[in-house]
């Protein structure tokens, strides 16, 4: 953006000339990856300073593949911050609680209650049908 111009004075034009102070990471990592984020603060003195920032938590998801919904009552954290928790900060009390929503666990036991109840009818059924063919033998006889 700056050509020198013949017989002109090397200035940036439009620009002030006061130096800009530099600051440089405080930490041994030197790239500024995802996990390297600064932000540049003043300080009461009028120095810049960088501040490291760490990473927004996603919080936990429901573990049901079709679903993937945020978990109510789990707090959102990195995962090593849970490591400090408590266990009944971690999960919900219910059956899955901290693993699966509300609704994956409701569906479940629906689902479970409908499989029970079609085996008991498959039962019921049978039992019909060897009856049906008990009196249809005593009939040919």
């Amino acid at each position: 953006f700056f050509f020198p111009l013949p017989g002109r004075p090397k200035l940036l034009l439009g620009l002030s000339a006061t130096m800009v102070q530099r600051l440089t990471y405080r930490r041994r990592h030197s790239y500024a990856t995802k996990s390297n984020r600064t932000r540049v603060l003043k300080t009461p003195g009028g120095k810049l300073a960088l501040h490291y920032h760490t990473k927004r938590p996603a919080g936990p998801k429901c573990g049901e593949p079709s679903c993937g919904l945020r978990l109510a009552g789990v707090p959102r954290l990195r995962p090593r911050a849970y490591h400090t928790l408590s266990k009944g900060s971690k999960n919900v009390q219910r059956a899955y609680g901290g693993v699966l929503c509300s609704n994956c666990v409701r569906t479940r036991i629906v689902r479970a209650f409908l499989v029970e109840e079609q085996k008991i009818v498959k039962k019921v059924l049978k039992i019909q049908m060897a009856k049906e063919g008990a009196k249809e033998e005593t009939k040919k006889k």
